[in-house]
């Protein structure tokens, strides 16, 4: 910053203001150079001067003072554009404070059900959830699991299908039973050829062989005896005729003759006898075990196609061509768990709705002469009489509604079962209702 010289003929006082800093403002003004201080007045009584007055020098300009820069993050008087956003940016939020306040404070009309809600058609009633499924004397629906594990190779009928007691529903591969069934068998028509053999002994042909033996032996008994003889009769008419050893040797060869000729008549008795009983008896016992054994592999082969066990409707078929399937059911994928294969339901003329009535509620329950009931279709207004059937006397955990057999509740119920005739009413097995209990 530049500064003014100063003057020495002015006096003190000039030459400090002259100095002293200017101090900052927002607008700096230019400096107005002070005049110089007027001379000593001439002294009084018109004394003049003791010396001439010098000659005057030229006033020397002095220079003005320059606005100093304003400092960094100083605002200056003059606008900028990030103060007109922020106003605007202001405005607008007022207005739409205004905007939004206006139209939440609006009061907007409730809209209509739907359906009209579900309301009690007696003075005094007690309300239960229900679910309908086929109408029987004891259980709920027909659950059908194979007692064998497999493939599925056949889907033979479909959902919602009206059958008859023994028809098929689901077959599964059964290759390897068939094996086994035919291997069975003819181990078992083995067993029997061999039992059908000892019975017929003796074979007639054995036996002609075991009489000729006897035959036989008796014409060498016969050969060797009168070899004997001769020798006998030789030796005691001259014992020098032969020796001794001689004649012993053709005594000795004729009682050979006659054992083996014993011989072949005992084996020829026992031919003739046939088998012996108890090896009969032995071979009688393998023969009906293969057979027993064939009967259950073909019983077990019957089982690979599931049968319809009673006259009804196929309510839902979980398994598919190609799934595996076993003893405990078929894989759900949404549930993680084991479902049946087939679900059947009774002839649906009736259908049976089960409610589950609190255990808080029971003592309120009406008698079994005085009760009566009235269902209502969840999502729409048909109301449909029920006629009791009977209390199922076991309070059991509130599951049945969600399915989950590990579901761990505190609410215990108790079913109450009523029934329908079906005729047009909308309702399937296993849609849930509301139901008014109330007494006559």
């Amino acid at each position: 910053m530049n500064t003014a010289e100063p003057d020495p003929e002015a006096g003190p006082q000039a030459n400090a203001a002259e100095n002293a800093p200017v101090p900052k403002s927002p607008k700096a003004r230019p400096a107005i150079p002070k005049e110089a201080p007027a001379e000593a007045e001439e002294p009084e009584g018109g004394a003049e001067a003791a010396a001439p007055e010098p000659a005057p020098r030229p006033a020397r300009a002095k220079p003005v003072a320059r606005a100093a820069a304003p400092a960094p993050g100083v605002q200056t008087g003059e606008s900028e554009p990030g103060n007109k956003l922020v106003f605007g940016l202001s405005a607008l939020g007022l207005v739409a404070g205004l905007v939004a306040a206006y139209l939440f404070g609006t009061e907007r009309k409730a809209q209509p059900p739907v359906f009209p809600p579900v309301s009690s058609p007696y003075d005094s009633a007690i309300f239960a959830n229900g679910i309908i499924e086929s109408d029987q004397a004891s259980g709920e629906n027909i659950n059908i699991f194979p007692e064998v594990s497999g493939p599925i190779t056949k889907v033979l009928v479909h959902a919602g299908q009206v059958v008859s007691a023994g028809t098929p529903l689901v077959a599964m591969d059964d290759s390897v039973q068939q094996a086994t069934t035919a291997q069975l068998q003819a181990q078992a028509a083995a067993a029997l050829a061999l039992l059908d053999e000892l019975r017929a002994e003796p074979r007639r042909e054995t036996l002609a062989i075991t009489e000729a033996q006897v035959v036989l032996a008796e014409t060498n008994l016969k050969v060797v005896r009168d070899q004997y003889d001769k020798d006998r009769a030789a030796y005691d008419l001259d014992p020098k005729a032969i020796s001794k050893d001689v004649l012993d040797t053709a005594e000795d060869a004729a009682s050979q003759a006659a054992a083996a000729l014993e011989v072949a008549r005992r084996q020829n008795d026992l031919t003739k006898a046939g088998a012996w009983s108890y090896d009969i008896a032995n071979q009688q016992k393998v023969y009906d075990a293969l057979v027993q054994a064939h009967n259950a592999a073909a019983a077990l082969l019957v089982k690979f196609v599931l049968m319809a066990p009673v006259d009804g409707v196929v309510l839902t078929v979980n398994g598919t061509v190609g799934g595996y399937v076993s003893s405990p059911g078929v894989f759900d994928t949404y549930t993680q768990g084991l479902d049946p294969v087939v679900v059947m339901g009774t002839p649906q003329q009736f259908l049976a709705v089960r409610c589950f009535v609190d255990e808080i509620l029971v003592s309120k329950l009406p008698t079994a002469f005085h009760i009566q009931a009235q269902m209502t279709v969840l999502g729409s207004d048909a109301k449909v009489p029920l006629e009791f059937v009977r209390v199922e006397p076991y309070v059991s955990p509130k599951i049945e509604l969600s399915n989950q057999r590990q579901e761990q509740v505190d609410l215990r119920v108790l079913p109450v079962i009523f029934r329908f005739p079906k005729q047009d009413a909308p309702v399937y097995p296993g849609q849930m209702v509301d139901v008014y209990i109330g007494s006559k």
